[in-house]
């Protein structure tokens, strides 16, 4: 998943507890050290999985496995990060066969937008790809209004609005630095998999948001990571599926050997690519656990905005008028959506630090 690897949560201020655990220098590196990890780790899958694709590779499944199934590396901060304590809570634990029919429907979501990702990047330069997701700002904005209440305000209005115009430009661009033999028919295909890929991520998105709000109630470095491997397990099983029903898997061989940097260079590129999406989660997840969910969706979108330059320089892709225009416009939805959150998270720390004085002047 670009980005579409992350699930956001919930909507929650800074962790009082994860506060109290470290240091105030050791909580500012871990943030700037999962900013980087989300940054780094969604620009080198986006561009691997380019590369995949100029090079020869043409499996969709494929593209779509690697994008969950290096999982089990989450087992490593699983593991080794302890677990802080929960508060105490008098609420029912739901049902395993409750908890694993939302993880089984939340991966077989993450394995069809993955495919449409899929199918973007290979009819779309990584610029272009990349611009185009950053449309999940806007439709996460909407998504999370009908499913989890947010309330719109100007700033929020102002980014869908400039986001929404930012890919409908692409979506009028005629741009030579597409993969050779992508037709104006299939670009077309690509905008359209990749725009209802952001789409169908936000709403995954808002979804999981509601699990733990009216499900699971809690959120925890430990619970985050678990969904994270859950649903991730579901998505490989059922991207695997689709690679031998598909056929796929028996052009695989042939992929290989006519791979254009040769054999070794094609199966570390399929590994590289799925490392670089598991860092992007574990960064996703680190943000989620120190800061909030929605701090992290930001960063994971903000970061999107690294791809276009970084492509220009790997891959020399073209950055004509309109993309350039197109790329200021992320840029100002993204300041809105990042002003707005500041905003609200002003006033949560200021609600916060109001909370023991009105306990103390009660007591009194």
């Amino acid at each position: 998943m670009t980005d579409n690897q992350e699930p956001m949560i919930s909507d929650v201020t800074i962790s009082e507890l994860s506060l109290s655990k470290y240091q105030r220098w050791q909580w500012w590196f871990l943030v700037a050290l999962s900013i980087f990890f989300v940054i780094v780790g969604q620009a080198a899958a986006v561009l691997l999985g380019r590369f995949y694709y100029d090079q020869g590779g043409n499996s969709k499944w494929m593209a779509t496995l690697v994008q969950t199934i290096a999982f089990p590396l989450l087992y490593i901060p699983f593991f080794i990060i302890p677990s802080l304590p929960e508060a105490s809570t008098s609420s029912v634990p739901p049902s395993i066969k409750i908890i694993s029919s939302i993880y089984f429907v939340l991966g077989i979501i993450i394995a069809a937008d993955n495919m449409m990702y899929s199918v973007g990047l290979l009819y779309l330069s990584a610029s272009t790809y990349s611009l185009i997701c950053a449309s999940q700002l806007a439709f996460n904005a909407v998504f999370s209004y009908f499913i989890n209440s947010q309330k719109f305000t100007a700033l929020i209005i102002n980014s869908v609005v400039v986001l929404s115009l930012s890919s409908a430009l692409l979506a009028v661009n005629e741009d030579k630095s597409e993969p050779s033999g992508a037709s104006k028919g299939k670009y077309i295909l690509g905008f359209l998999c990749t725009l209802g890929a952001s789409a169908v991520y936000s709403l995954l998105l808002s979804l999981m948001q509601r699990t733990f709000e009216k499900v699971l109630k809690r959120e925890t470095f430990s619970v985050v990571l678990e969904m994270q491997i859950y649903t991730a397990l579901v998505a490989t099983c059922a991207s695997t599926i689709g690679l031998f029903a598909s056929g796929e898997w028996r052009t695989l061989h042939g992929e290989m050997d006519t791979f254009g940097k040769g054999h070794v260079a094609y199966v570390m590129t399929l590994v590289w690519t799925a490392i670089a999406w598991q860092v992007c989660s574990v960064g996703v997840v680190g943000l989620i656990f120190l800061v909030s969910s929605l701090y992290s969706n930001v960063i994971s979108t903000v970061s999107l905005a690294v791809t276009p330059i970084a492509s220009l320089v790997v891959f020399h892709d073209s950055m004509n008028g309109v993309k350039i225009i197109s790329l200021l416009l992320a840029l100002w939805g993204f300041a809105s959506y990042i002003y707005q959150n500041y905003l609200d998270d002003t006033k949560a720390r200021k609600r916060q630090a109001l909370e023991p004085k009105s306990r103390n002047d009660s007591s009194c």
